[in-house]
C-alpha cells in the first residue's frame, strides 16, 4: 500500500514538473528572444589579460570632480509610439526571418573563415585585422546574437570574448573611439542583455586600459592610445583631432561607471563635457562645435568647417542620449542639445529641389556649413553617415518635448529612404551632392533652369553628383527609419525599410556573406570590394531585424543605443 502511494506521488510530481517546464520555459522563436538572463547551464568564465593596466602609475592622476547623480531619475515622456492592438502578421514574420537568415549566413562564414579576427573578407574568405586583432566582429555582434535568439552561438561567442587578451596585439596603438564604441560598447550591451558577469569583467578590464588615454596634462585624451606612451606617462592631447573622438566616449564610460560603481570612468568623460559646455558659444558658428578641435589647448577658433557627418557626428548624437542614460539628472546635456539643434536647423538642414510629384513628404537632408570672414557657405553635400540625424532629432524631440523636431527627424529619415530608391541598385552613395532649394522654413518650387545648370545628367532629378558612389553596408539610414517607425507607429516606414533591405541583399550578396560595393549608380552587376565591417552585423542587420520585430523587443523606453547600435538599459 505504501509502495503504491509512493508511485502515485512520484507520478504526480513528474506530471507537475513537466507542466511547470512547459508553462515557464523560454519562448524560443526568432520572433521574440527569451527575456530572462543567461542560461542556467552557461559556463562563461572571465580570463584576465596578460597585462593589468591598473598597475600602471598615472603621471597626471586626477582627483575626482564628477560623480554619478544619485537622485531619482526624471520621468521622461514616452519615446515609443503606443502600439495598441499590435499584430505580428505573417508578412512581418517572414521579413524578420529573412533578416535573421542574412545574419546567420554572415555569422557562419565569419565563424568558419575568420573566427577571432576583426573582420571577414566576404569575397576571398580571408580574415582581416583592422581594430587591434581583438575579434571586432565577434564582440560587436554579441548583442545581435542575443536579440535574434541565437543563444547557442551567443554562448560560444561570449565565452571567447570573455577570454580576449588586450595585451595580445600586433599594433602599437588603439583607436580610442572605435575600440570604445565597438568593443567596450559591445561587451556592456551583451552584459546588459544577458547578465553574464564575465562580460562585465572583461569590459571593466578594457575600460581600465582605455582610461589610461586620459592620463595627459589636461586630462583630455588623444585620438590614439599609444601603449608605450601610456606606460611612460608621455601622452598629450591632440591639436587638430576629430571633435567626435573624445566627445563620443561618454555613453560607454558612463554605463561602465553605473554598472561597476567606479566613478573614475564617468569623471573622465565629464571633463570632456566640461570643455564642450564651456566652448559651445565661442566657435565660429556659435552653438556648434567644428569638425576639428584642439583638445590640448581647449580652443575651437582655428577650424571653420561644421558638419553632422564624419569627424563630428556622434558628438551631437550623444547629447540627448546622455540625458536619457543619466535619467535627466544632468540638465546640461539637454541645454547643449537644444542650442546645437537650433543652429543645425538654421544652417545645415535643407530642402533638396525635387519635382513636387516625387516629394510627397517634403523631405530634408543635412549638409555642411563653412564659415568665412564675411558669410556662411551652406554646402548641400550629404553623407550616408549623416542619415543618423533623423533618429537624433526624433529622440531629442520626444524626450525634450519638441514635436517639431520629431517632424524634422521623420522628413530626414524619409529623405534617406528616397535617396536609396533614387539609384539603380536601390542603395545610397557614401557622399553625394543635391541641388539646394532652401532651408527648412523656406518654400521650395521646382526650377527647371536651375536644374539644368546645377543638376547631374544621368542621376535622378535633385542630385548634383554622387562624389563617392560606394555603399559600404552602412546602417545610418535604416537606423533613422527604424527609430522614427518606433516613435510614430507609421507602418509605411516598414515598407521603406523592406525595399532598402531587399536592395542590400540583391546588390551586395556574395557566396559567403555581404560586401561593400564600388558604385551604387551602375545598372546590372555591382563590383564587390571584399569588405564587411563589423557594423554590418552589429548595426545594419540589427536595425533591420528590430524593424520587423514586435515593438516591445528592445523598447526605446527601456534602452538607449550607443553609436554602434549597442542597447544600454535606461535607469528606472
Amino acid at each position: 500500500m505504501i509502495q503504491g502511494r509512493r508511485i502515485v506521488r512520484t507520478f504526480f510530481a513528474v506530471v507537475f514538473f513537466l507542466l511547470v517546464v512547459a508553462l515557464f520555459r523560454p519562448f524560443d522563436s526568432p520572433i521574440r528572444p527569451p527575456p530572462q538572463p543567461s542560461r542556467p547551464d552557461a559556463k562563461i568564465r572571465f580570463k584576465p589579460s596578460n597585462f593589468d593596466w591598473t598597475t600602471v602609475r598615472q603621471r597626471y592622476p586626477a582627483k575626482l570632480i564628477h560623480s554619478l547623480p544619485t537622485s531619482s531619475p526624471k520621468q521622461f515622456p514616452p519615446v515609443q509610439h503606443h502600439f495598441r492592438d499590435y499584430t505580428h502578421d505573417a508578412t512581418t514574420v517572414k521579413r524578420q526571418e529573412a533578416v535573421r537568415n542574412a545574419f546567420e549566413k554572415s555569422w557562419k562564414s565569419y565563424r568558419k573563415h575568420a573566427w577571432l579576427r576583426d573582420e571577414l573578407a566576404p569575397v576571398s574568405g580571408e580574415g582581416k585585422t583592422t581594430f587591434g586583432g581583438w575579434a571586432a566582429t565577434l564582440v560587436d555582434a554579441l548583442d545581435t546574437l542575443w536579440i535574434m535568439g541565437l543563444h547557442d552561438e551567443f554562448l560560444s561567442a561570449a565565452t571567447a570574448a570573455a577570454q580576449l587578451d588586450w595585451a595580445d596585439t600586433t599594433v602599437t596603438s588603439a583607436n580610442l573611439f572605435e575600440t570604445t564604441i565597438r568593443h567596450l560598447g559591445g561587451l556592456l550591451s551583451a552584459y546588459d542583455l544577458s547578465g553574464e558577469r564575465a562580460l562585465l569583467e572583461k569590459a571593466t578590464e578594457l575600460g581600465n586600459m582605455l582610461y589610461m588615454a586620459f592620463d595627459t596634462p589636461n586630462r583630455m585624451p588623444g585620438f590614439w592610445l599609444n601603449f608605450k606612451d601610456a606606460k611612460r606617462g608621455t601622452q598629450i592631447a591632440g591639436t587638430n583631432d576629430p571633435s567626435a573622438c573624445p566627445a563620443s566616449l561618454s555613453l560607454e564610460f558612463t554605463r561602465l561607471s553605473q554598472l561597476t560603481g567606479d566613478p573614475k570612468f564617468y569623471d573622465a568623460v565629464s571633463r570632456v563635457t566640461d570643455l564642450l559646455e564651456r566652448t559651445q558659444s565661442s566657435s565660429k558658428l556659435p552653438g556648434m562645435w567644428p569638425k576639428l578641435i584642439s583638445f590640448r589647448e581647449g580652443t575651437l577658433n582655428h577650424e571653420s568647417g561644421f558638419t553632422l557627418g564624419a569627424l563630428a557626428d556622434s558628438l551631437y548624437e550623444y547629447l540627448p542620449k546622455m540625458a536619457i542614460l543619466l535619467g535627466g539628472r544632468e540638465p546640461r546635456y539637454e541645454k547643449m542639445h537644444r542650442a546645437a539643434m537650433e543652429v543645425v536647423v538654421e544652417h545645415l538642414v535643407f530642402r533638396p529641389m525635387i519635382p513636387a510629384e516625387d516629394n510627397p513628404h517634403d523631405i530634408l537632408f543635412v549638409g555642411d556649413a563653412f564659415v568665412r570672414s564675411d558669410k556662411i557657405d551652406h554646402v548641400p553635400e550629404s553623407q550616408h553617415l549623416s542619415c543618423f540625424v533623423g533618429g537624433m532629432f526624433g529622440l531629442g524631440g520626444k524626450v525634450f518635448n519638441l514635436p517639431e523636431h520629431v517632424d524634422i527627424g521623420e522628413r530626414i529619415a524619409r529623405g534617406c529612404g528616397w535617396a536609396y530608391d533614387a539609384f539603380p541598385t536601390g542603395l545610397m552613395p557614401e557622399i553625394f551632392g543635391l541641388v539646394r532649394c532652401g532651408s527648412v522654413k523656406e518654400p521650395c518650387v521646382w526650377d527647371e533652369e536651375k536644374w539644368e545648370k546645377e543638376g547631374a545628367r544621368g542621376l535622378k532629378k535633385g542630385f548634383s553628383n554622387a562624389r563617392d558612389p560606394r555603399y559600404i553596408l552602412r546602417p545610418e539610414a535604416i537606423e533613422s527609419v527604424f527609430l522614427l517607425y518606433r516613435m510614430t507607429g507609421k507602418e509605411e516606414l516598414r515598407e521603406v525599410a523592406w525595399r532598402m533591405f531587399e536592395s542590400v541583399m540583391k546588390s551586395t550578396e556574395t557566396k559567403l556573406a555581404y560586401s561593400a560595393i564600388a558604385d551604387v549608380t551602375v545598372k546590372g552587376e555591382t563590383r564587390r570590394l571584399d569588405s564587411m565591417e563589423s557594423f554590418f552585423l552589429a548595426e545594419t542587420l540589427k536595425y533591420f531585424y528590430l524593424m520587423f520585430s514586435p515593438p516591445d523587443v528592445i523598447s526605446l523606453d527601456e534602452f538607449v543605443f550607443n553609436t554602434e547600435a549597442h542597447p544600454f538599459r535606461r535607469p528606472k
